[in-house]
């Protein structure tokens, strides 16, 4: 089989932090922005890696949740527990530094972890864990 990952959903509940946020702060190229009923979806993605993006959704427009559903949905996004992606970066240090010159929410220094990586963690503005791994 020849298979790619071509999406993944992040939820998030604010328009312009999260654009600010992947757009300024990251870099990542905003390829989509629909709004809808108030609501918006911005699909984003690293400059120069076309085929792979991220869609940043409201999770008040999945289809079939009940309002319990939702707010369990919101108090989880809050506490950084309902959404994570791991991303790459060959300068580990220098995107750290970067990061925390930026106010991100820092979550975890870059550290050795005892499975054979070097990341650090943050949080985008919607409470979603972002790893990010230092390519070797």
């Amino acid at each position: 089989m020849d298979i790619t990952i071509a999406e993944c959903f992040l939820p998030h509940e604010d328009h312009e932090a999260t654009l600010i946020f992947y757009r300024d702060v990251l870099g990542f190229e905003v390829r989509n922005d629909v709004g809808y009923g108030g609501m918006h979806w911005i699909t984003v993605g690293p400059p120069g890696q076309p085929g792979t993006s991220i869609v940043l959704y409201p999770p008040a427009a999945t289809p079939g949740l009940t309002d319990e559903e939702r707010r369990t949905i919101s108090e989880m996004m809050a506490k950084g527990s309902f959404a994570m992606i791991n991303l790459a970066t060959p300068d580990l240090d220098g995107t750290f530094e970067k990061l925390q010159a930026r106010d991100v929410e820092i979550v975890q220094e870059p550290t050795e972890q005892p499975y054979g990586r070097r990341d650090c963690a943050v949080r985008d503005p919607a409470g979603n864990m972002i790893r990010i791994n230092e390519v070797r």
